[in-house]
């Protein structure tokens, strides 16, 4: 009796191709999405001032 091997590559290499083209046009279309939301602008500049003395030189 000969036991025969029988291999799948082709076919589990174009699963892989298929599964990472579909990701990448999932991912493209939320970075789309994502672009086209118009978030408003914050109106109110922040100043915070920071005193000299909690600076320290470090050489």
């Amino acid at each position: 009796m000969q036991f025969i091997k029988k291999t799948s590559s082709t076919r589990n290499f174009v699963g892989l191709i298929i599964k990472l083209i579909i990701a990448s046009i999932i991912v493209l279309g939320i970075v789309f999405f994502l672009n086209k939301i118009d978030f408003p602008a914050p109106k109110k500049d922040i100043e915070k001032i920071i005193p000299n003395e909690n600076f320290k030189i470090v050489k």
